[in-house]
């Protein structure tokens, strides 16, 4: 995680890309632990010989919610944090597509460019990023995404 930023910091970022992660390689083991945890073993993520010979992957892929799972620790090291803040929270996604499977062993970052900040006078902040999951070697990017967070601050903003 960068170092922290301040609310004036943060509205002078919108519309700039404020974060890029370091790569990430989305590992066979990861995609197997991942369709443990949510029950969905379908060959084409976790049966790599079957997958190799049945689907236009060459291999296995990645579960897309794998991939936008990843996105909460990729924003932990790449985003900056909101000075004053205590927690954020993922408030959701206003839209999410899909656009290039992510095979096995490949390396995965995420870009994130702030689109708005909204700093209310609850002492919420809530941040608006457009985020791209680029998956190296590929000019398809793995999935992009609007994804809204909300930052609580300690102590509510003095508002102008």
């Amino acid at each position: 995680m960068k170092e922290a930023i301040t609310l004036k910091q943060l509205k002078t970022a919108v519309g700039t890309e404020i974060g890029c992660s370091e790569w990430r390689v989305v590992s066979q083991e990861m995609i197997n632990q991942f369709a443990d945890a949510t029950d969905d073993h379908q060959f084409i993520h976790t049966d790599p010989e079957r997958a190799e010979k049945e689907t236009p992957f060459g291999g296995t892929i990645a579960h897309g919610f794998l991939t936008i799972s990843l996105l909460s620790t990729l924003a932990y090291e790449a985003l900056p944090m909101i000075e004053g803040a205590t927690m954020g929270i993922n408030y959701g996604f206003d839209k999410v597509r899909f656009m290039a499977p992510v095979k096995s062993g490949k390396r995965v970052r995420a870009h994130f460019k702030l689109v708005d900040a909204d700093i209310r006078p609850s002492g919420r902040v809530l941040n608006n990023y457009e985020v791209t999951l680029e998956i190296e070697g590929s000019l398809k990017p793995a999935l992009v995404a609007n994804w809204l967070t909300i930052a609580v601050l300690e102590h509510p903003p003095e508002m102008e």
